[in-house]
Formats: structure tokens, C-alpha cells, sequence
């Protein structure tokens, strides 16, 4: 995979060629990391890329012309172009495997308060947003992106396992981990996870998963069609839980 990264701020992104997972994805060339400085399109003396809104208001809007350049400058018949933007489709796990399956992303971060809307309604394909709540630019979202579609592409983890199982990736929290000592402070591992019955296993982080769902995002219980055994494991924690207040 290709990701092209349109920024103000090209160094905020260094880190990312040697960071642990991405890194080592870049090094083998599982993807293509490339920072283009938006700046460098400005046809301005002073590499001005922002300028007063139209209609009055506070700050700045970034031009339209350095960012059409940038994103014509790297842009394929196979290119997906994301804006960063708080007005975008909230990024999930959902979101980052469809992204995972592109062939080249082009992350347009933003800055200022914002860009000229003719290059968001003209040449972007999706808004998409880390949350609801406004950041300085766009740089964080992008590098959240990015790692959570590196992650999921071909030779980047172990295995399929390494992110099949963890939160969110079927709509539920993962299971509690636990490692050695077998005994910290008092608090002992569950007995079942020293079992060796891998079944039985299976089962408890079932249950577990489920629990920690409706504990902590009961809203992600109400977008997943749950099977009947989830709906019955359900019912018996709820259960299980209204006997213990």
C-alpha cells in the first residue's frame, strides 16, 4: 500500500519510518510512506498557503490552488483522498479494514480553520474524522490512520489472529489478558486461563468479551446483530449483575 501525506508540517511525521510495527512495514515495503509539504505549491513569493475568509470571520483558510497541486502531484486511478476533517465519518475498526484494502491513500491534512470548500466538494472522496472534538490539524488523525490500517495489512503482524481477536475488530471489546506472575499483589490469574482446556478457554473469553462490552460500551451492544448465544450470555450476565445490587 501507498499512503501520501498532504501537510504543513512534513518532520511531524519522521518518527513514523522508525516506529515499531510501521517501521518495520516501511522497511520490508509493505507500504510506501511519502510526505508532501503543501508549501512547496504555493506560487506565493513568501509560500503563503492561507488566506482571509471570504464573508469576514476569525483566522485563516488554507487557498485552494497549493492543495489541488499537491494532491494532482501524487494522485493515481487507484487513489482513495481523505480530508482530516471534525465534519467527516467517525473513524472506527470497520472503517480502517475497508481502508486497508486500497491501494493508495492520499490523507489531506488540514490546518488553520480549515480549507477553501471548493477542494473538499470537488476532489476529496470521504471526510473522515478521529472524534468529536477539534485538533490543531490534521497530522494526529492522519498518523492514527495510518497506523491502524498498516496493522491490518498482509505480513505486518504475525498473524490474522494478532488483530482478529482484539476490540472493536467484531464489534465487541476483547477479553481481560493476563501474563506471569501467576500471583501479583494477591491477585491471582483466572484458574481457567491455567487450564490447558482450550474449549473451555474459548468459552470463558467469550463470556468475558461480552461482559466487558456491556460493562464499559453497552452502545457497541446495540449496533452488532448478536447471535442467540451472544443474546443469551447477554441475558445472564445482566441477570447475574441486577442480583448482585
Amino acid at each position: 500500500m501507498r499512503i501520501d501525506i498532504l501537510t504543513l508540517f512534513p518532520e511531524f511525521f519522521s518518527v513514523m519510518y522508525n516506529w515499531s510495527i510501521i517501521g518495520r512495514a516501511y522497511e520490508e515495503g509493505i507500504i510506501q510512506l511519502n510526505c508532501i509539504n503543501i508549501r512547496d505549491f504555493s506560487k506565493d513569493k513568501h509560500k503563503r498557503v492561507d488566506d482571509y475568509p471570504f464573508g469576514g470571520g476569525s483566522g485563516m483558510i488554507m487557498k485552494p490552488e497549493p492543495i489541488y497541486d499537491a494532491i494532482q502531484s501524487v494522485k493515481r486511478p487507484n487513489s482513495k483522498v481523505i480530508y482530516l476533517s471534525p465534519q467527516g465519518r467517525v473513524f472506527n475498526q470497520k472503517l480502517a479494514i475497508e481502508l486497508s484494502k486500497e491501494e493508495h491513500l492520499i490523507l489531506l491534512c488540514g490546518h488553520y480553520e480549515g480549507i477553501d470548500n471548493r477542494i473538499v466538494e470537488h476532489y476529496i472522496d470521504e471526510e473522515i474524522s478521529i472524534g468529536d472534538y477539534v485538533l490543531t490539524g490534521g497530522e494526529i488523525p492522519a498518523m492514527v490512520i495510518i497506523d491502524a490500517v498498516t496493522r491490518l495489512l498482509p505480513g505486518v503482524l504475525s498473524s490474522d489472529e494478532s488483530y482478529i481477536n482484539e476490540s472493536h475488530y467484531d464489534g465487541l471489546l476483547e477479553y481481560p489478558q493476563y501474563t506471569r506472575p501467576r500471583v501479583f499483589n494477591g491477585h491471582e490469574v483466572p484458574e481457567i486461563l491455567l487450564s490447558g482446556h482450550h474449549e473451555r478457554i474459548e468459552a470463558w473469553r467469550k463470556v468475558e468479551s461480552l461482559k466487558a462490552t456491556l460493562l464499559k460500551r453497552p452502545d457497541l451492544l446495540e449496533k452488532k446483530e448478536l447471535t442467540k448465544e451472544e443474546k443469551e450470555i447477554i441475558s445472564s450476565l445482566k441477570a447475574s449483575m441486577s442480583a448482585k445490587k
